[in-house]
């Protein structure tokens, strides 16, 4: 079974930088990327960033453009989200997902997720 588990959230100040990991286990070939969403209090979910596993195709939401560097390592399976100058609107939970579709900025079509990791600006 696909498993992507989140990793290295935590606080950190205005301006700042956090790099935040996604470990997937079980990925079959079938599975096309990955993605990054992030939810704060409050608030919808948004989309932040997301990657085809052939790093051919990549994607950023309009809030983290130019501060987000989203990239893979397909040997160890995981994708990593990179994010400078960090904003107090930058807390929320990071959700990483796995999709089998094209579609890689749409929170519907990613078939498996994580259970987050917390990123928190202070001001």
């Amino acid at each position: 079974q696909v498993r992507p588990v989140e990793s290295g959230g935590g606080l950190v100040q205005t301006g700042g930088s956090v790099r935040l990991s996604c470990l997937v286990s079980g990925r079959t070939l079938s599975s096309h990327g990955v993605g990054w969403f992030r939810r704060a209090p409050g608030q919808a979910r948004e989309f932040v960033a997301a990657i085809s596993w052939s790093g051919g195709t990549r994607y950023y939401g309009d809030s983290v453009k130019g501060r987000a560097t989203i990239s893979s390592d397909n040997a160890e399976n995981t994708v990593y989200l990179q994010m400078d100058n960090l904003k107090p609107e930058d807390t929320a939970v990071y959700y990483c997902a796995v999709t089998e579709s094209l579609y890689l900025k749409s929170p519907g079509y990613y078939d498996y997720w994580g259970l987050g990791t917390q990123v928190t600006v202070s001001s």
